[in-house]
């Protein structure tokens, strides 16, 4: 009975084995391709976030400050010059 053990994990062993190695041939293939897309997917999704902002800055005007009225100084105290003493 232990035989049958033995061979069923001979057997797990074995598949485990060959799966690995498919895996690996295909994903050699595989991961370019696929690795693509997602970069094509993360330049797209960049070129729509980046796209609505470009006509607000083009059409950012900068106005000069209004001449007609005159600027509010307020005087908020003196300027006292302290002197250390030692």
């Amino acid at each position: 009975m232990q035989t049958a053990s033995i061979q069923g994990v001979v057997k797990i062993l074995f598949y485990f084995i060959i799966f690995y190695y498919v895996a690996k041939f295909v994903m050699r293939f595989l991961a370019p391709i696929l690795l693509r897309k997602a970069m094509e997917k993360a330049q797209e999704s960049f070129r729509q976030q980046q796209q609505p902002q470009q006509p607000r800055e083009s059409q950012t005007t900068f106005e000069s400050p209004t001449s007609d009225r005159p600027k509010e100084k307020t005087k908020v105290g003196e300027y006292i010059d302290f002197e250390e003493i030692k």
